[in-house]
């Protein structure tokens, strides 16, 4: 028959979250079964080679103990206890072991440490008791010690062993330690011995996409999801599937589908943004990146600038300044000083992409610069709004500022000499633009080089 307790202690192993003191039901009703009590007591042929034999006296104490472990555990420990001898059979070691795991997951996690103690001792008596080793893997897998896990049901198999628990745990452990390949084995034996399990193809599927294995993922989550359509897990598990197959609007859908069934989360919802804009579907980007802030205000900014940064860059600048509201409307009052200048900037960004900045976009880039005079970003856009209005020697002052930063030397100086050969000064114009490309050669730069040198040749 099935081991009660070792499906029992799976389950918990598996789920750290259940709540193990549910199982004292379970239990009871296990003690209670007259063929596991007939099995218990070796009522059943005994395999000498993985089970210690009982001597008459031996027998005695188990039928004296056997109706105390149905009704009141601890009385059933204390009395075996005093009946136990060092040089008794490991059954008895093992039936002691067995009750302080009962009493473990009755809610008593102290005693878990106890039945791990007698377990030992019991393997070591009888290095070939497969219920001992079965049991004490369960142990170390609620345990999270992962390489004994696998040491113990490594050994449980090569006793004869081998169930869909025994190679599912396994699973489990190899998993934790991110040791995919074991894994995938161990659960593909899990799943062919009990195929209807959902555990163990969902297991399977986690590893097959920790390898790689994107399409046997997607086939192996086609059948969870047909079992279990409101379980969002199971849908971005697929998703990620589909990405990785690169079959992007096909991870929408999942998205999408998540989002239904209301369990969405800001990541997924900003994936989801992300795959609508790589597709050139700007419009359900915005909506999806809006709805991943309204979903958590209290999130940090980082993504929706993100997010905004993204669209802006695609000269979506209306869409951007949707998802900037959003964030100023939602997130505000908790945006840190730094992310308040990311999304200032932004903002203004936005309003000078699409016509002439305001006096209040110019001066909150002055407050920005002020506040941080190696914001580059701000002096290169003070810069460009300067040489739109025609105020070129104040242009050419945000522009110098720029150039002496790194990260944005070359483009200042390609800006500031714009503006030299714009008012016919080709000759001052053209350093800055050898300069520029001796930093990041370009070869549109390279082109307008070439003219600048040869009106400078004409001037002379």
């Amino acid at each position: 028959m099935k081991n009660v307790l070792f499906t029992l202690l799976v389950c918990a192993a598996a789920s750290p979250a259940q709540n193990v003191a549910s199982a004292a039901s379970p239990v009871q009703a296990m003690w209670s079964d007259a063929s596991f009590q007939k099995q218990f007591l070796a009522g059943y042929g005994v395999a000498s080679d993985v089970e210690p034999r009982l001597n008459e006296d031996e027998g005695t104490i188990l039928e004296e103990i056997l109706p105390l472990m149905a009704t009141d555990l601890p009385r059933a420990e204390a009395t075996l206890k005093k009946r136990l001898e060092p040089d008794c059979s490991a059954r008895l070691d093992f039936v002691l072991g067995t009750i302080q795991m009962q009493q473990a997951m009755a809610g008593n996690g102290e005693r878990m440490a106890d039945a791990l103690a007698t377990l030992q001792r019991t393997v070591a008596k009888f290095p070939n008791y497969r219920r001992a080793w079965s049991n004490l893997g369960l142990i170390q897998a609620r345990l999270g010690n992962h390489d004994e896990t696998i040491r113990s049901f490594t050994k449980t198999i090569e006793l004869g062993g081998a169930n869909a628990w025994t190679y599912g745990v396994l699973g489990h452990a190899y998993t934790a330690k991110q040791d995919f390949q074991p894994a995938e084995a161990a659960f593909r034996n899990a799943l062919l011995l009990e195929p209807e399990n959902s555990q163990w193809r969902l297991g399977l599927a986690q590893c097959v996409v920790k390898q790689q294995k994107f399409e046997d993922a997607a086939a192996l989550l086609d059948v969870l999801i047909e079992r279990a359509p409101a379980n969002a897990d199971f849908w971005m598990l697929q998703a990620h599937a589909f990405l990785g197959m690169k079959k992007f609007l096909r991870a929408a859908e999942n998205l999408e589908v998540i989002d239904r069934l209301g369990k969405s989360k800001p990541d997924a919802q900003f994936t989801l943004g992300d795959i609508y804009l790589t597709e050139g579907l700007v419009d359900m980007a915005t909506r999806a990146y809006v709805r991943a802030i309204e979903i958590d205000a209290a999130q940090p900014v980082g993504k929706p600038l993100q997010a905004a940064e993204s669209l802006a860059n695609r000269g979506a600048t209306a869409n951007a300044r949707s998802v900037l509201t959003k964030v100023r409307d939602t997130m505000g009052k908790t945006i840190a000083d730094t992310e308040r200048r990311r999304l200032l900037k932004l903002e203004a960004r936005c309003t000078m992409a699409d016509g002439d900045a305001t006096p209040e976009t110019v001066k909150t880039l002055e407050e920005i610069v002020a506040m941080d005079p190696l914001d580059g970003e701000a002096l290169l856009m003070l810069g460009k709004h300067f040489a739109k209005v025609d105020q070129p020697d104040r242009a050419m002052f945000w522009y110098e500022r720029a150039a002496s930063l790194e990260a944005f030397e070359a483009e200042a100086k390609i800006r500031h000499a714009q503006l030299l050969a714009g008012a016919g000064r080709y000759a001052d114009a053209v350093p800055l633009l050898r300069r520029a490309q001796q930093i990041k050669p370009r070869e549109e730069v390279a082109r307008y080089l070439e003219q600048v040198e040869r009106n400078a040749r004409a001037r002379r």
